[in-house]
């Protein structure tokens, strides 16, 4: 082709592109004035999955950090049959201590089939005289009377320190028989004077050791 037709050619296809072409300075400022209209907008969606994840976290906790309400929630629902179950065993803790390990094997048996749920009924019946406010204070005594000492346990208030019922075992010698325990229990009510029997357990004609020996 030639030279000057090449020219003519070129001109008019300036001539006819040009109302359609567009800086691209253009397009850039567009572009970043619709990016800052979008970022003025509140994120909806993630504000929700923000909420719904902070929903989920706190639904699934369980830890619940101890306060003062809620340790007498807790106490409040240890009942009163509880309360007597666990001192009984702590009565039956004591009876085996004041035997002693010399004497254990051989009152065990007779002990735990005969004389022990004489005491747990005289303990629940103590205990269940008494009121929701008034059994929260019940304690036992720790350690039962070593040597000839009578005394098993006391069950006593812990307000006043003033025994309610005590438990003791009394040793003796009955002539051409030989040695007995005789448990017996002793009530506040009327000054711990008045002898209220459990039972009488055999031991042997020999002299019994001393107790929790």
């Amino acid at each position: 082709m030639k030279l000057w037709l090449r020219k003519i050619m070129v001109a008019l296809v300036a001539v006819v592109t040009l109302g359609m072409y567009v800086p691209p300075i253009a397009l850039t400022t567009d572009a970043e004035e619709s990016k800052d209209a979008l970022s003025e907008r509140p994120n909806v969606d993630e504000q929700n999955a923000t909420v719904s994840i902070t929903e989920d976290r706190y639904a699934s906790v369980s830890y619940v950090e101890p306060t003062e309400s809620n340790v007498d929630i807790a106490e409040s629902t240890f009942t009163k049959e509880d309360y007597i179950d666990e001192i009984t065993e702590q009565a039956k803790e004591q009876a085996f201590m004041k035997f002693g390990p010399r004497m254990i094997d051989q009152v065990e048996g007779e002990f735990t089939a005969h004389i022990l749920p004489v005491m747990e009924d005289v303990l629940e019946s103590v205990m269940e005289d008494a009121s929701d406010d008034e059994i929260r204070y019940y304690a036992i005594t720790e350690e039962p009377a070593r040597g000839l000492g009578e005394r098993i346990f006391n069950i006593y208030d812990e307000r006043n320190e003033k025994d309610i019922v005590r438990f003791h075992v009394r040793r003796e010698n009955r002539p051409l028989e030989g040695y007995w325990f005789n448990f017996h229990y002793h009530l506040n009510e009327d000054n711990f004077e008045k002898h209220h029997d459990i039972g009488d357990m055999y031991w042997d004609k020999n002299i019994p050791p001393r107790w929790m020996s």
